[in-house]
């Protein structure tokens, strides 16, 4: 009989543990915080790169909604990826290329460098956003429900906030801005990305991958009575967001020549930073009510904005630009809390892709219509018809709002 000899037992190699639940949950809210801050952080540099580059505002208008076109097209095509190969990969991948974009911004010599930047991060943070945002709500604590959906709301407008309050205080305080805001972002993206790969794996990846790349719209047949009443107050408000971002601080310049250098970037802090808290006062609001309240608010807004040009007064274009913020958040508190708890745990990445979707659409188009019109008649002329439009959509919004069943 032979004997077998044993072979010596392998030394156990420890792998790092993956984060928790609690720990994941808020790994993802980080994730969309920085992803959001980084859309932003540009804002305040427009008119550095304008003054040096010396472009007009319909190219403006072109870097601007670069960005949100193709995050369109990302959301379009790779919205659902995770839920095929998985939270981790597309994610993480996603962050590295953030992490490539943020270089691309920090050596940009000129416009064409800068909207090939703006197109890269669209591209990554559309497949960032969809993936991060289904991860928040499958790390959700049952105990706490809700919680996923209402993080889905305020991050991004805090994400917002935060990005434009560092650039602008970069913008005015640093020494080679237009590089200096960027290489903080690679290297937090850069951290993140190896961070996510820590954390559990939520989603089955399981076949048609390459199916799911092709450009489609996918709300759950659950969500979508309420997507159609919301999508009018939904268009308002990002599109008085991609207003602010991108002509913003032109019309404060319109305004006051002579303000501070900062001024413009201080506009757009105003809205976001009304945004987040407007979305956390909302969050334990019936989903209904804070999308009146929401739309409500864009009204007064609105109006504020329109006269500020006509006044000579920042303070008006401030206060209009506060209760616009406001009314964002709320909407897109409400809206979210409106969309996402009906869909199924494997429609939630589409679903959420889709109201971004009508969202960056909202905000890309009439920007670059503005833009249009600015070069041809003036921003203030501009100004007018972007209004009327916004105020008509946000009536409509309530209205329509005013349909939902009380418990919605």
């Amino acid at each position: 009989m032979t004997s077998v000899t044993a072979l010596p037992a392998r030394p156990r190699v420890r792998r790092p543990s993956p984060l928790g639940r609690r720990g994941a949950f808020r790994l993802h809210a980080s994730v969309l915080v920085t992803l959001l801050a980084a859309s932003s952080a540009p804002t305040p540099l427009y008119a550095l790169y304008q003054g040096e580059w010396h472009f007009s505002a319909l190219t403006l208008t072109v870097v601007f909604s670069a960005y949100a076109l193709a995050l369109l097209l990302a959301l379009l095509t790779a919205g659902t990826l995770s839920d095929h190969l998985g939270r981790r990969p597309v994610l993480a991948g996603a962050l590295l290329a953030e992490a490539v974009a943020m270089a691309a911004f920090a050596t940009a010599e000129g416009v064409p460098a800068l909207i090939a930047a703006r197109i890269l991060q669209g591209l990554a943070t559309g497949v960032a956003t969809s993936a991060a945002g289904a991860a928040l709500l499958d790390f959700e604590d049952p105990a706490r429900p809700g919680r996923a959906t209402a993080t889905n709301g305020i991050t991004p407008v805090a994400g917002m906030a935060i990005g434009v309050l560092a650039a602008t205080a970069l913008t005015q305080y640093a020494p080679a801005p237009t590089r200096t805001v960027y290489l903080p972002l690679l290297l937090l993206f850069a951290l993140q990305a190896a961070a996510v790969l820590r954390t559990p794996e939520t989603a089955r990846p399981h076949p048609g991958a390459l199916r799911s790349l092709r450009p489609a719209v996918a709300v759950a047949p659950a969500s979508r009575p309420a997507m159609v009443l919301a999508a009018p107050g939904i268009v308002a408000a990002w599109a008085l967001g991609g207003f602010y971002s991108s002509l913003g601080p032109s019309l404060a310049r319109l305004i006051d020549p002579h303000a501070a250098r900062a001024t413009g970037g201080l506009v757009f802090l105003t809205l976001t930073a009304a945004a987040a808290l407007a979305g956390h006062a909302t969050r334990t609001l019936p989903a209904r009510t804070a999308s009146l309240a929401g739309t409500a608010l864009l009204l007064p807004g609105t109006l504020l904005t329109l006269s500020a040009p006509h006044l000579h007064s920042l303070a008006a274009l401030f206060a209009g630009t506060a209760a616009a913020g406001a009314g964002f958040g709320a909407v897109t508190q409400g809206a979210l809390r409106l969309l996402l708890p009906p869909a199924a745990p494997a429609e939630r990445a589409g679903t959420l892709a889709a109201y971004y979707v009508l969202s960056y659409l909202a905000m890309s188009v009439p920007a670059v219509l503005a833009g249009l019109l600015t070069d041809r008649y003036g921003l203030q002329a501009a100004l007018t018809p972007y209004a009327a439009t916004v105020l008509l959509l946000a009536l409509a919004g309530f209205a329509r709002t005013l349909r939902l069943p009380r418990t919605a």
